[in-house]
């Protein structure tokens, strides 16, 4: 045990991320400059990135990744003691004024290609292109013909955007990561390494375990309840995935089935207050407004998203008779009782959010309060050990979310000094033909495509800045139109080809990437329509009053559930094509017509009463076949599979 800890505390990995935990915690009670914060957060991050993952390429001879590995680790010290200097003179210049010297240029233009090969490690080769393209846009923009085109920036111009103010690297992103993003993902690790992550699963199980088609609802309610503290799909998948994927193999679903039905289940999590996913956080941002604003206008959202999950799942199970787990599955899961005190962390969290202390506070709490509850049971105790190796993972788990993150500052920066943003949007609403059903069509796909390579907050981010001020434009309420984009760009997670959710689940379930994929984007529009019901009904969003919310809430849940009996094709029975698209036309008029709108009632009304003759008839039908097998006196014939 010695040994092994002391083998840890000489981990440079580790080092460093304890640096970065100490640094975090003390500018939280003593509160820097920007410009001082900013800087320090962002080269931690870059030497942890070059150290999580080091360079490997079957390419390169032997020993000259680990060559690289060391130049761009003493390019990244140079750049540290770079900044270390220059931040009293950054603090105090004046932008566009003040000199720029051609060390500033020198260390900057070093800084640029760091973060690009960090970004190249962590997310690959995708959001690097997008970065790249942004930049010779903005180095080479005199060239582009038409509206699109501008004078471009100066070398010297370009660096001082980029790496010396709070507008480009160094901007909003940055102090995303800074203020936001690291609180709540210490409090996520700590959390889960105390045992809440398991208490979120055994709970799911007890809830829903024993139900038709129990093993998909336990995927889907697990990973809600995860989604409340994780917000990463992909880590939302790899924490429940383990257990749930297995289970659902076990009751009979296929192994795509089995990972579409997790990686769809874990993409909402993005959406699931309080924590929601690194989006809303920057959406926070960007709108300059509490969290805890963002966090209750998601709540109806998420709440939307999962219940359409939810019964889907249970139609689907119904229909193919697949998925229902046997009592004794349930019965292994230990007790919930004895361990209800895992609950106190994010207790703490709401509560707080709510009391209006500060998102950073919030999550500080809910961390510190882990550790006392850890200490209930022997088998929470957390060691030395433990707390080095959460520590390990807040670092590398930082490093992986907030590198991406600070590089998008270049997009936003060159967008909005180009004034390419206003020009894009001019353009949406100009293919659209400035009608607002069109050019949200146009935004969807534009998400969707763009999140089929980028992280969920990559995509939000760019779709922010080019479809928000078209939505705008249209009409739509501010925090309507960042909710649409954020919402579909999740939704991107589940996009083949690249699908990062799909992949981790197809990888856990030993199945097919593209297939899992395919499926996991099919059973995602259950809950496709949903932001366009936001868009139309801002009480969705808690805009208006509460009354108003919660009748706007209840049209929501009532609409999404017909069109889910539309698109699985089944209630008591299988429905055929015709009886399916009436149910789909209904539930899409339903969602996007304003609540106790007259289209709304009438969609519904049609609905309501095709459901009570389809409800009613099959008992009917049974009870006629009945009665007349029983006055011929013999066996009535089945009506199973009756159509």
């Amino acid at each position: 045990m010695i040994l092994s800890i002391l083998r840890r505390l000489v981990d440079l990995r580790l080092v460093i991320a304890a640096v970065l935990v100490a640094f975090q915690y003390w500018i939280l009670l003593h509160p820097q400059q920007p410009l001082f914060e900013r800087p320090v957060h962002l080269i931690l991050l870059l030497f942890l990135v070059f150290l999580w993952f080091p360079l490997e390429s079957p390419r390169l001879p032997d020993g000259v990744g680990r060559l690289i590995d060391v130049a761009v680790l003493a390019a990244t010290a140079g750049v540290a003691a770079y900044l270390w200097l220059v931040i009293p003179r950054f603090e105090i210049r004046i932008d566009n004024v003040s000199p720029v010297f051609w060390w500033d240029v020198l260390f900057g233009v070093i800084l640029v290609a760091l973060l690009l090969e960090a970004v190249r490690r962590t997310v690959g080769w995708i959001l690097l292109g997008v970065i790249a393209a942004f930049l010779l846009y903005g180095a080479f923009g005199f060239i582009v013909p038409g509206r699109a085109g501008f004078r471009g920036f100066g070398v010297e111009e370009y660096i001082e955007i980029l790496t010396m103010t709070t507008s480009g690297i160094l901007g909003v992103t940055t102090e995303t990561s800074v203020n936001f993003v690291f609180y709540f993902v210490a409090f996520g690790v700590v959390y889960s390494a105390v045992g809440g992550g398991q208490l979120f699963i055994d709970l799911a199980m007890r809830m829903v375990g024993t139900s038709r088609g129990g093993s998909a609802k336990v995927a889907i309610v697990g990973s809600s309840l995860m989604g409340t503290i994780s917000g990463s799909a992909v880590a939302n998948v790899t924490a429940t995935g383990v257990f749930s994927i297995p289970l659902m193999r076990r009751s009979g679903l296929s192994a795509e089935d089995a990972g579409a039905t997790e990686a769809i289940a874990s993409t909402g999590g993005q959406l699931m207050p309080p924590v929601m996913g690194v989006a809303a956080f920057v959406m926070a941002e960007l709108l300059s407004v509490p969290y805890q604003q963002v966090a209750l206008a998601g709540v109806i959202p998420a709440l939307a998203f999962y219940v359409a999950l939810y019964f889907s799942a249970d139609l689907q199970a119904r229909k193919s008779g697949l998925g229902t787990l046997s009592r004794d599955d349930v019965r292994t899961v230990p007790s919930i009782l004895p361990r209800l005190h895992l609950l106190l962390p994010p207790v703490v969290l709401i509560v707080m959010l709510f009391l209006d202390s500060s998102a950073q506070m919030a999550a500080t709490y809910a961390t510190l309060s882990c550790f006392p509850v850890a200490f209930v049971h022997r088998e929470n105790y957390l060691g030395l050990d433990e707390i080095l190796d959460m520590t390990r993972n807040i670092g590398r788990q930082m490093a992986e979310i907030a590198i991406p993150i600070a590089a998008i500052g270049i997009i936003i920066a060159i967008a909005i000094q180009s004034n390419v943003a206003l020009k894009f949007a001019s353009g949406v609403i100009a293919v659209g033909g400035g009608i607002m059903f069109g050019s949200l069509l146009l935004v969807v796909v534009g998400c969707i495509i763009m999140g089929m390579g980028l992280p969920t907050v990559a995509a939000y981010i760019i779709g922010a800045i080019l479809y928000v001020p078209a939505l705008r434009d249209l009409g739509v309420p501010l925090l309507s139109a960042h909710f649409f984009v954020m919402y579909y760009c999740v939704l991107s997670m589940v996009t083949p080809p690249v699908a990062l959710a799909s992949y981790a689940a197809a990888g856990l379930a030993g199945a097919s990437s593209m297939k899992t994929g395919m499926i996991a984007f099919r059973m995602s529009f259950v809950a496709f329509l949903v932001p366009f019901a936001f868009v139309i009904d801002p009480g969705l969003l808690f805009q208006t009053s509460v009354a108003q919310s919660v009748v706007a809430c209840a049209g929501l849940l009532v609409s999404t559930a017909v069109w889910a009996i539309g698109l699985v094709g089944f209630l008591v029975r299988p429905l055929g094509w015709g009886d399916r698209i009436l149910l789909m036309i209904c539930g899409i008029v339903a969602i996007v017509a304003p609540t106790a709108s007259v289209f709304w009632f009438g969609a519904t009304a049609i609905a309501a009463m095709f459901l009570a003759l389809n409800w009613i008839w099959p008992w009917f039908s049974s009870a006629q076949l009945e009665f007349a097998a029983g006055v011929a006196g013999r066996k009535p014939p089945s009506t199973a599979g009756d159509g």
